[in-house]
């Protein structure tokens, strides 16, 4: 598979090495950037078709997956 857009390393690639360290020191931030990820990925697979779904399911997976980068961004922009 092609590399996936809006990885959060991508999306925030001055705060590599903050998103690395909170993911070990911050459980809360871990299972919001694991979920990050989970969902990133899903929506890569229907926006590519590999897993198909309706235009209003794909654009609530791309709400979800904003808010997730929003309160991600909010943890990185006070660390």
């Amino acid at each position: 598979m092609a590399n996936t857009p809006h990885e959060l390393a991508e999306e925030f690639p001055d705060k590599c090495a903050e998103i690395s360290a909170l993911k070990q020191s911050d459980a809360h931030f871990a299972r919001l950037a694991n979920e990050y990820h989970s969902l990133n990925r899903e929506v890569h697979r229907a926006e590519t078709k590999v897993k198909p779904v309706s235009d209003l399911a794909e654009a609530n997976l791309r709400k979800k997956r904003a808010a997730l980068k929003d309160e991600i961004w909010g943890i990185l922009s006070k660390a």
